[in-house]
């Protein structure tokens, strides 16, 4: 009778543990402590099998496989939601909604990229899972949903009760999955929402339950039989049964603040560790939800915002290369003109020899495209089933499209490389990057301008940048340029001279040396000098800095020529120092402290948090040590919020750090 007392008791701490990590976001123990009651649980079970609850964590890892999937009929009919894709449409809502309700409140959600669910609980215990299917027939995917961590088998109350919410693949899990699928020869999936559908209707629950699903509960059908009146309220009851409830849902008093709502998370979706293909916008009132109704198919106090499309179908019209600053030979696509996310795309990235090897991409074939991260087109796969046989295979170039080297390839790389330092090409790409926003800054000096002054021999060295006053006349005689312009560009190049030191580290292009790793660098060593004569051992010490970007150092300032070029920058005026930017104002919890943020801020971007902190005397760096002050924590923390806690490091939520600033 104790053991069965005890694997009860475990079974209850576990569960309440799943909760704060699942629900909450609020981890309370340890992985160590989590592991050891989990551990104690397993032993106890395989020692008494007649006393395994069904309801038992242990039971994750998915049952006997299923002959078919059986139907399930849906008590309240899972809808779809109608859609939109742009403002005058919102605002269109709102106009209608008004005719009938005269000041209405919204609440909006994050539209998550995954596979619609429908819960039963009865006296708290999960009993069906099933998909959407026509609405009001779905498909029982029991089995497979009980597989899925962050959807409780038992709820906090013995209450009869139907949830609707969404399965999805975090983008980390996917990146996972199609590793491991593409090491044993297997097709890859096309995208997270893809896997996640595929996983959930797989016959062997093992396999769901080996692809790490996870889930968010949105919806309450039938709220009012619970006594709750709006749906913010249901979400909260919700979230107090067990449930995990996304924690970007917003309530919103009119029309415009959804707009900026939908406007923000049109940027900040990225960052998330979790795909969404738009917003959900929802009146709160459930008796204003219920006096606008429903169409057929589509309630009418509901409705999807559709971020635009990011993938469209274009041709592939020719496959041309070209040189980095680094002389990594890169094929592009070059693409029939087609309109992506806002502009207009002629040509898109094909990374490297393998990546066009591996879908298969052929001159002439129909494609579809994507911007990755909303700026950099990408080919995402080849439609073969559109090809007439008038398509000519890929042909990897052996020399360098611009000056005609043998490329070479260094063993477990990707790239061809161009071994010509003095290449034209990559003497443009070094210059262009020497000048750009993150590095020297010079305005004026953009891309195609640089490429001109190269060729009407101005312009081929770092150096020859800070001599350009001396053909003021010429640059005022060339096409497109005139007084003012060329003195604006001389004043700019000028000013970044006095640049603090890390614009200067990062501007040279080093290998794995970033703008971070610069700014890194730069307060370390303090001034050039020091840099160029730093130790292996000196670099390694540093926290952020790696043994590839440590001998990549070496190598750069064992480099006589480089070490010329930076002696004759020196001689032209440029400054080799860091300068250390005193705080717009010293705060006692912040001056001289070092913070590290972990996970998805609500109030703001991190950028924002990092000028805040250092704008208050503190220091932002990427790892907890135990050198760390403070932990910022915001939603979906990672790995440095246990090892923060592990060194008894401080740790804020975002609610006190905002207080604190």
């Amino acid at each position: 009778m104790q053991v069965k007392v005890r694997m009860a008791e475990l079974i209850k701490i576990i569960n309440k543990l799943n909760y704060d990590y699942y629900t909450l976001d609020r981890p309370s123990v340890s992985d160590q402590e989590y592991d050891r009651y989990l551990q104690e649980l397993i032993a106890l079970e395989a020692k008494y099998p007649t006393l395994v609850s069904p309801d038992s964590p242990t039971q994750r890892v998915g049952g006997e496989v299923l002959a078919t999937f059986k139907k399930v009929t849906h008590q309240i009919p899972l809808l779809s939601l109608g859609n939109v894709f742009n403002e005058s449409e919102i605002i269109s809502l709102d106009t209608r909604i008004k005719k009938v309700i005269s000041t209405p409140t919204y609440i909006c959600e994050l539209k998550i990229d995954g596979l619609a669910v429908a819960l039963t609980y009865r006296k708290g215990k999960l009993v069906t899972g099933a998909t959407r299917g026509d609405g009001f027939i779905g498909e029982d995917i029991t089995a497979n949903v009980r597989t899925v961590k962050s959807i409780p088998l038992t709820l906090t109350k013995p209450i009869d009760i139907e949830v609707r919410g969404e399965i999805y693949m975090s983008k980390k899990a996917f990146l996972k999955l199609n590793n491991i699928r593409q090491k044993n020869h297997m097709e890859l999936f096309q995208n997270p929402r893809n896997a996640a559908a595929g996983s959930v209707r797989q016959l062997d629950p093992k396999i769901a339950a080996r692809r790490n699903l996870e889930a968010f509960i949105y919806h309450l059908p039938n709220a009012r039989e619970y006594g709750l009146l709006s749906h913010y309220d249901s979400l909260l009851f919700l979230q107090e049964l067990g449930f995990r409830i996304n924690p970007h849902n917003k309530l919103l008093n009119n029309i415009n603040e959804v707009v900026s709502f939908i406007n923000n998370w049109s940027t900040e979706k990225e960052e998330l560790p979790y795909e969404i293909d738009g917003i959900v916008i929802k009146i709160n009132d459930i008796a204003h939800q219920e006096l606008l109704g429903y169409t057929s198919r589509h309630p009418k106090w509901a409705l999807a915002y559709k971020f635009p499309a990011m993938e469209v179908i274009t041709q592939l019209k020719d496959i041309v290369f070209t040189v980095g600053r680094t002389g990594k030979i890169t094929p592009n696509a070059i693409l029939e003109p087609v309109r992506v996310a806002g502009s207009t795309v002629r040509k898109a990235t094909l990374h490297n020899e393998a990546f066009v090897v591996s879908k298969d991409i052929k001159i002439g074939d129909v494609v579809t495209i994507r911007k990755a991260g909303d700026v950099i087109p990408e080919v995402v796969k080849v439609l073969k089933e559109r090809r007439d046989g008038t398509e000519r295979g890929f042909i990897m170039i052996k020399k360098c499209p611009i000056c005609n080297s043998h490329l070479v390839k260094k063993v477990n790389e990707a790239a061809y490389l161009c071994p010509n330092n003095n290449c034209d090409a990559r003497q443009i790409e070094a210059l262009i990057h020497f000048t750009s926003r993150q590095a020297m800054n010079i305005v004026g000096l953009g891309e195609r301008i640089i490429e001109d002054f190269y060729n009407l021999g101005y312009l081929k060295t770092f150096v020859d940048i800070y001599r350009l006053k001396d053909y003021q006349t010429a640059l005022i005689e060339l096409e497109g340029f005139g007084p003012k312009s060329v003195t604006n560009l001389l004043t700019s190049i000028t000013a970044s001279k006095n640049n603090s030191l890390e614009k200067l580290v990062f501007a040279l292009g080093i290998k794995h040396v970033g703008a971070k790793t610069a700014k890194v660098l730069a307060q370390t060593f303090k001034t050039m000098d020091n840099l160029i004569n730093a130790s292996l051992e000196q670099l390694l010490s540093i926290n952020d800095i790696g043994r590839k970007t440590a001998e990549s150092l070496l190598n750069y300032f064992a480099d006589n020529n480089n070490l010329a070029v930076i002696k004759s920058l020196k001689a032209m005026g440029i400054n080799m120092l860091y300068k250390f930017k005193e705080p717009i104002r010293k705060n006692e919890l912040f001056y001289n402290k070092t913070f590290v943020i972990t996970g998805t801020l609500n109030q703001m971007t991190r950028e924002e948090a990092t000028e805040k902190i250092v704008g208050l005397g503190g220091n932002v760096t990427n790892t907890v040590t135990s050198k760390t002050d403070v932990l910022i924590v915001g939603n979906k923390p990672g790995g440095k919020y246990k090892k923060a806690q592990s060194l008894n490091v401080m740790i804020w939520d975002e609610n006190q750090f905002l207080k604190n600033i």
